[in-house]
């Protein structure tokens, strides 16, 4: 399938647990789907509970309007590293 000239898609990279690498292939194989697919749907449908979890009330209510300004985008040198792991 060939995506949209106008696709605004970004790329994140994250690690999983080996179980659950084998969950998420086993599920792409058995359906014909992507493994993108079933990731890019577990985000949209779970964001709102961790934003309703983590964010402030007022945050909430800016991102769900739109009216939430742009942030300083956060860099790391490492793209895979995850600060709640021990180096």
């Amino acid at each position: 399938m060939r995506r949209k000239s106008g696709n605004s898609s970004h790329v994140i990279a994250v690690r999983v647990e080996a179980a659950i690498e084998q969950r998420l292939r086993l599920l792409a194989e058995v359906t014909g789907r992507s493994q993108s697919f079933f990731l890019k749907q577990l985000i949209e449908k779970g964001i709102g509970a961790m934003e309703h979890a983590w964010l402030p009330q007022e945050v909430v209510a800016q991102v769900r309007s739109g009216t939430l300004p742009e942030q300083q985008r956060a860099t790391t040198l490492d793209l895979f590293r995850d600060s709640n792991c021990e180096q």
